[in-house]
């Protein structure tokens, strides 16, 4: 049987491209406590594999962390995103300038459900073809800097196993799309 908990009180905290707020929640035992929950945007990543099972990625700065990652092509669900399939096949484009008629859903997860309220959609873009990039879409910041990287599948794979790709979108989704590709 689960146990109860009662927000008591809710604060914003700050308000930026995410939003922080506190929580105050009564516990089961009556004691009340402070939460920081940070409200971010869901998003989407993409596990682009071509016919010959080469995966495309993306070496991309990541302030956060201070260096670059190797990540998969990824983004947050636009509110003028009709749907997170509508948000990958964008992301697709922006990022990689390919999109694909073969889009399936692998998983949806919760990025950090201890603070945050993000998801992110993982899809599987199976055979990713050339797309023209929109005439407004203006490439910026981090993204001016990102380098697409075309890697085997198996060696994508072998680089989660060896602790060099870390990105938790990027393992989830190369481990899950070698299980469906083998399948």
């Amino acid at each position: 049987m689960a146990a109860w908990f009662e927000t008591t009180d809710r604060r914003t905290v700050y308000e930026g491209r995410a939003k922080v707020r506190i929580d105050t929640v009564r516990m089961p035992d009556g004691d009340e406590v402070e939460r920081e929950i940070v409200e971010q945007h869901h998003a989407v990543a993409m596990v682009a594999v071509t016919d010959d099972r080469e995966v495309f990625l993306l070496k991309q700065y990541r302030q956060a962390v201070g260096a670059y990652v190797l990540e998969l092509p990824a983004g947050i669900i636009d509110p003028d995103d009709p749907s997170p399939e509508a948000a990958a096949h964008r992301e697709l484009i922006e990022e990689i300038g390919h999109d694909t008629d073969e889009l399936q859903s692998l998983t949806v997860f919760l990025n950090s459900a201890g603070w945050s309220t993000e998801r992110t959609h993982v899809f599987l873009a199976r055979d990713p073809q050339p797309a023209p990039i929109p005439d407004d879409f203006v490439v910026e910041h981090e993204e001016a800097d990102m380098e697409v990287v075309r890697l085997p599948l198996a060696e994508a794979v072998a680089l989660v196993a060896a602790g060099e790709v870390t990105d938790a979108k990027t393992v989830i989704g190369l481990l899950l799309a070698e299980r469906a590709l083998s399948g």
